[in-house]
């Protein structure tokens, strides 16, 4: 069982900023494409963006271009979701998850991953 596990979610205010981490410290981490989602209540989990094993790939959804950025440090075996001019339609769980994938290959659909962190809990107020 892959282990992630997320931090830094909270409360924030509208316009402000948070930087979400996901750490899987027992992964064989360059080899995964990873990603992360979110799930607002009474929503259906949603791609939020997705950064390929290199990271020399990333997508992100129409709903945070611009906004959010995904990036990650394979030494540390982490990877960051950097969300700036929050909205509070922003607010829901966010999820990391993790698939094997080619080196370039970046994975934005939540059938695709097999391995899925805890969440952490992000809140934007108005």
């Amino acid at each position: 069982q892959v282990q992630l596990v997320e931090s830094g979610g909270g409360l924030v205010q509208a316009g402000g900023s948070l930087r979400l981490s996901c750490a899987a410290p027992g992964l064989t981490f360059s080899l995964y494409c990873m990603g992360w989602f979110r799930q607002a209540p009474g929503k259906e989990r949603e791609f939020v963006a997705a950064i390929s094993r290199s990271g020399e790939s990333a997508r992100s959804s129409d709903s945070v271009k611009g906004r959010f950025t995904i990036s990650r440090d394979n030494v540390k075996k982490t990877v960051y979701l950097q969300m700036n001019s929050l909205k509070p339609e922003d607010t829901a769980v966010y999820y990391c998850a993790a698939q094997p994938a080619s080196r370039t290959t970046v994975l934005s659909t939540v059938e695709l991953y097999d391995d899925w962190g805890q969440g952490t809990q992000v809140t934007v107020s108005s």
